[in-house]
């Protein structure tokens, strides 16, 4: 195999197929032959040229899965045949000061897959072997792709919650990241609040692992989270600010929002909301490798998989617009061989 076939996109969402020709890998990097990719939100950042340089042409993806087949020097806890993934953030480099105090997800010299360096919308993707993560016998190929950012994303946000079991969460939203969302929080222990819009999504809420449904269109949801005693946590998955702006009433004393969607508006909060409570509104992205491992572990554990539509790599533009128009149900994965 001397080339491979490759999704590109240049400047404003200008997608071309073309051949790269196939190369070694640098010191420290693998070569994987793509099996699957995620399509997630975060690549609109690469599809809408919204890079340093949209005139340079980058193949976005950034929930991977392949199998390697070769390896650069200097790698040698990965060998070729091995299933791996590759998430978002592309591989720490263990030696800038964030890294020299083991805080790897903010890495100042850390490739974005799909959006810095070429990613999974091809038949050969390249990343660093700190990047790299170990898919689990047990997950098949389709269902490991979103786990491997929407997952990541709303596990370790969960995980950042200090509440005991049996605490009131909500999940805003039951979408892309909402529908793992509300999986997470439900295995893990806690009494789950739904929030969406309509009624359309109620009965699916529920069977995701929601022990209430609360309807934004017809209720404060700030309100409604207080008369069910106030929430410890809300995982804000929506990309609207205004939308998060309204559920910051409704967290317990000492409650924290930890906001995951990004929106092109900001949030909006008095003082008074934050001082008498005290009430916290953080942020969370992503994970490192080694927590996207412990991720997947426990999706299989536990029974988590997202809810999927597949499409042939060379749709890829079309599972792009079908994923941005919100009517994919709930993630699109490339199959790419």
């Amino acid at each position: 195999m001397s080339t491979y076939r490759a999704i590109e996109v240049t400047g404003a969402r200008q997608f071309a197929t073309v051949e790269r020709t196939v190369r070694d890998p640098l010191p420290g990097e693998v070569r994987l032959r793509v099996h699957t990719c995620g399509v997630c939100h975060t690549d609109v950042v690469a599809v809408q040229g919204m890079r340093a340089d949209p005139s340079q042409p980058i193949v976005p993806g950034h929930e991977v899965v392949g199998t390697i087949d070769a390896v650069g020097e200097g790698v040698t806890t990965w060998h070729v045949g091995q299933r791996v993934g590759v998430g978002f953030l592309g591989g720490h480099c263990g030696v800038c000061q964030s890294c020299r105090r083991g805080d790897f997800v903010s890495c100042t010299d850390q490739p974005l897959t799909g959006t810095s360096i070429d990613g999974g919308y091809a038949e050969i993707a390249y990343a660093r072997a700190s990047g790299l993560v170990r898919i689990p016998e047990q997950l098949g190929n389709v269902d490991a792709a979103p786990l491997l950012c929407a997952g990541l994303t709303t596990f370790n946000a969960l995980r950042l919650i200090t509440a005991r079991p049996g605490s009131l969460v909500a999940v805003q939203g039951v979408g892309g990241l909402g529908h793992l969302g509300l999986q997470y929080a439900n295995r893990l222990g806690y009494r789950v609040a739904a929030i969406a819009r309509g009624t359309e999504k109620a009965e699916l809420a529920r069977q995701l692992g929601a022990h209430v449904y609360i309807d934004s269109t017809t209720e404060d949801p700030g309100a409604a989270l207080q008369k069910l005693g106030g929430a410890a946590a809300i995982v804000a998955t929506a990309a609207s600010g205004a939308s998060m702006s309204a559920l910051v009433p409704g967290l317990a004393s000492r409650g924290t929002m930890i906001v995951v969607g990004a929106a092109p508006d900001p949030i909006t909060v008095s003082t008074s909301e934050l001082i008498f409570g005290p009430r916290t509104i953080t942020g969370s992205l992503t994970g490192s490798s080694i927590e996207n491992e412990d991720n997947l572990d426990f999706s299989v554990e536990r029974d988590i998989r997202p809810m999927v539509e597949t499409l042939p790599l060379d749709q890829a533009p079309a599972a792009y617009d079908r994923m941005m128009s919100g009517q994919a149900r709930f993630r699109i994965v490339l199959e790419v061989g």
